[in-house]
């Protein structure tokens, strides 16, 4: 009998199964996920914040609106400023009725009164602002009317810090006005700068990050 020859051909190239490709997409999508994870909460907060050197003097400072514990910290931050010297008076943006339908107005005196004496009350103005002011945005036309007619040449705009480099971008963005703006950032008691370690924080935190993503793609 003749012995039968075989012929090794070359060897075809190994291939992974589907499954496997599938995993290891999992993978490099898991380590992608975890990196930008830890950059947000190594660089994050600093993403929110622009703090400006306020100069030496300023026509006023301007606090804006927010929450209970935000509005505290930033009247807190604009009284210390003008008992300061740094600023001669107070304009303070707040809407003209509660939810219930009274004047904020005295309410928010009597509290400037008594939390900071007559003397910050006596150089504290208020602005205004209707019920369809419900941006950043709209409340920097809003209370920008305001400074004109006062005709203040500089202002430093108090908010807490994780809304200070959203805040910055759109006052500066408000047209038809000569008014010099800078922006100072008080500590919020809702925010922590590390945000990852507290449910509030994280919800500020993402929420602010979202906002200021659109305001850079919707507001330019």
């Amino acid at each position: 009998m003749c012995a039968k020859t075989i012929t090794l051909g070359p060897s075809e190239p190994k291939t992974f199964s589907s499954g496997h490709r599938r995993f290891r997409l999992i993978l490099w999508m898991l380590g992608g996920v975890i990196l930008v994870v830890l950059c947000m909460a190594l660089l994050g907060s600093k993403l929110l914040i622009a703090d400006d050197p306020v100069p030496s003097h300023v026509d006023a400072v301007v606090v804006l609106q927010g929450s209970i514990g935000a509005e505290r910290a930033r009247m807190a931050g604009a009284a210390l400023l003008l008992q300061n010297g740094v600023s001669d008076r107070i304009l303070v943006s707040i809407p003209r009725e509660s939810y219930w339908g009274q004047s904020v107005r005295p309410i928010a005196s009597t509290f400037i009164e008594k939390n900071y004496g007559a003397a910050v009350a006596s150089k504290t103005d208020f602005c205004e602002t209707g019920p369809d002011v419900d941006s950043t945005r709209q409340e920097a036309e809003a209370v920008n009317a305001c400074i004109q007619q006062r005709h203040w040449s500089a202002v430093a705009i108090v908010t807490s810090e994780y809304h200070t480099r959203r805040a910055g971008f759109l006052w500066r963005r408000v047209r038809h006005t000569p008014t010099r703006v800078w922006i100072e950032a008080v500590a919020d008691p809702d925010f922590q700068r590390q945000w990852w370690r507290s449910r509030q924080s994280a919800k500020i935190f993402c929420l602010e990050l979202s906002k200021l993503a659109w305001t850079y793609v919707a507001e330019r």
